[in-house]
């Protein structure tokens, strides 16, 4: 009897998934390394598990590529790795002895490595780092505000490493007013900004007391938080040079033992960035005038070339400079949102959050305390912000807010009005601004007014689609809240008018024409009548019979797949049907609310 066609004898080559795929402890014992040190490794050279499609040592192992584990092997990390391996080993060794001269001294000489080459490797460009930067931002404004645990080997060190590493990012983007969207949830305030054409997505925590639990492997996220560190102050460090500011910045004393971080570093901002523009001004003022010169020599050249007749050539290289300056259209309304606006923080408020939010949409902000730019009796503020129920001394000069509305006017792009914000009333709901209530199928009715005070601060009321004449019809509703100025709910009534002018005619002529379609099928029978609706049902019936052929020609795949689309549609439906069904049952409760005041 012969051998198999397949037959391999044992301790061959092995081929297909058994090649590919390598065990952890595989991985491990082929590396020489401890779990701890394999799991840094994997860490910081971005080295995941993996998923085979069959599983040949059984589905209770970790599987890994082999080319992932080839890559860690050549890696000159895993040499740095086994050297500090063995140095510890010789601190050990002199500690059993007792010769603790000896350990203190190789203590103070313990090697140590770097993640400068790692992170070069791992983002060949700046927007490489720049699109991974989500999951880095969250991570260490997390670690920015938990507390120094000795016993999960959270060192002080570590966390003012990481505030000083967020109040850089958040001077840079609130100097260059890049921020674009901000929503304060239960879990945190959610920020995005866009750098670069990047857009750039993080969570910051509430500046509250945390509480550490134990089901949290910090060994494992304090590894995520060394390369996130090192990746974080490459990206500042770029970004800051970008403007020719020299980083890292050196911060006023005083401020920074007051713990105004943020505002020292906007103060070395605005110090060193106009030096940095004034100086070549300066030194250059005649090589300035020649350029200027030789750019009105081309552009005389280039009028000369380019015939009068065919004013698109020109077009073009005018498309090519605003293509150029597109990107600064959203940085322009930003910066000029809070224009001209003196803002006071009260104490209760969050004023972490406020001193970078305010800034960077172009206001002038201080707050309760030391160091402050201005204090809470300058004449010149315009609005304060408060989170209490009632205000003790009361300046008639400005008004006073909740923190909301600098969020939602943020968010909405235009200055709301402040009525709805006042001192001790419930402000409107807080809208998402990452979800499309568009696509969702629901918008809710803060969303719409919203809509409207931006068409009005566009000068462009109009109806919406599928809206009709609601924004016409609520001016007068608008007017009495002071979402809307008189001058502004007299044009919306005079628009409505007209508006109804051309519907009454829309119809009189729609009615002369059926009245003649009816004179003229007066003859028609019911027999006719009789066969559409036979025609009708037919072609409904042949409609649903070719949509289930064409589900029965489909592959198994592309059925689920049709089936799965069906049941997200059907969910958002029933979400939808959900929210206005809550929102039915808090008007039924405000309306006996009411009713239940006047009795």
């Amino acid at each position: 009897m012969g051998k198999p066609k397949h037959y391999q004898p044992p301790g061959k080559k092995k081929e297909g998934n058994a090649a590919r795929y390598v065990t952890r402890s595989q991985a491990i014992k082929l590396l020489q390394v401890s779990l701890s040190d394999f799991r840094k490794l994997c860490i910081h050279k971005g080295v995941f598990p993996r998923e085979p499609k069959k599983k040949v040592k059984g589905n209770h192992h970790t599987y890994y590529h082999l080319k992932d584990v080839m890559y860690i092997l050549h890696d000159p990390l895993l040499e740095k790795f086994r050297e500090i391996r063995a140095y510890k080993k010789k601190i050990k060794k002199a500690k059993a002895k007792k010769n603790d001269e000896l350990a203190r001294l190789l203590l103070s000489r313990a090697p140590s490595y770097k993640l400068d080459m790692v992170i070069r490797d791992r983002y060949p460009t700046f927007v490489d780092a720049l699109r991974d930067l989500d999951d880095p931002l969250t991570m260490v404004h997390l670690f920015a505000m938990l507390p120094a645990i000795d016993r999960l080997k959270i060192e002080v060190k570590c966390i003012h490493n990481c505030r000083r590493l967020c109040h850089e990012w958040q001077a840079y983007i609130s100097r260059t007013h890049k921020l674009r969207k901000v929503f304060v949830a239960v879990k945190g305030i959610y920020y995005q900004a866009e750098v670069e054409g990047q857009k750039i997505t993080w969570l910051a925590p509430h500046a509250r007391q945390q509480v550490l639990t134990d089901d949290v492997d910090f060994n494992v996220m304090l590894t995520f938080l060394e390369f996130y560190e090192a990746l974080l102050g490459f990206v500042n460090f770029q970004l800051y040079h970008s403007m020719n500011v020299k980083y890292p910045p050196i911060l006023d004393p005083r401020l920074e033992a007051l713990a105004a971080d943020l505002y020292a570093l906007s103060r070395y901002f605005d110090a060193n960035y106009k030096t940095s523009v004034q100086e070549p001004q300066v030194a250059g003022s005649s090589i300035s005038e020649q350029e200027q010169e030789e750019s009105n020599l081309r552009l005389a050249q280039l009028q000369r070339q380019l015939p009068a007749n065919e004013p698109g050539a020109l077009m073009h290289l005018v498309q090519d400079a605003a293509s150029e300056t597109e990107e600064d259209e959203a940085t322009r309304d930003c910066k000029n949102l809070f224009q001209n606006m003196k803002i006071f923080l009260s104490r209760e408020v969050p004023r972490e959050s406020l001193l970078f939010v305010i800034p960077a949409f172009g206001g002038i902000v201080s707050w309760e305390g030391d160091g402050a730019p201005f204090a809470e009796a300058d004449d010149s503020i315009t609005h304060q912000i408060v989170d209490r129920p009632t205000q003790g001394h009361v300046y008639l000069s400005r008004e006073y807010v909740q923190p909301q509305w600098i969020y939602d006017s943020v968010n909405a792009r235009i200055i709301l009005p402040t009525e709805a914000y006042m001192v001790g009333r419930d402000p409107p709901p807080h809208l998402s601004p990452f979800v499309d209530n568009e696509a969702e199928g629901y918008v809710p009715d803060y969303a719409k007014t919203i809509k409207e005070l931006q068409a009005a601060a566009k000068n462009d009321v109009q109806p919406f689609p599928g809206m009709g004449n609601d924004v016409l019809d609520n001016s007068q509703n608008m007017l009495a809240e002071g979402y809307i100025s008189r001058t502004e709910a007299m044009e919306a009534a005079e628009k409505k008018q007209k508006m109804m002018l051309l519907e009454k005619q829309y119809h009189d002529d729609l009615k002369m024409e059926l009245q003649d379609v009816s004179s003229i099928n007066k003859q028609s029978s019911a027999e006719d009548m009789e066969s559409k609706e036979e025609l009708l049902r037919d072609v409904q019936q042949s409609a649903m019979d070719s949509e289930d052929l064409s589900r029965l020609m489909m592959s198994r795949k592309k059925r689920g797949l049709a089936k799965a689309i069906e049941m997200n549609k059907q969910r958002k439906k029933d979400h939808v049907e959900k929210l206005k069904e809550r929102k039915r049952n808090i008007e039924a409760a405000q309306k006996s609310e009411k009713k239940h005041k006047k009795a």
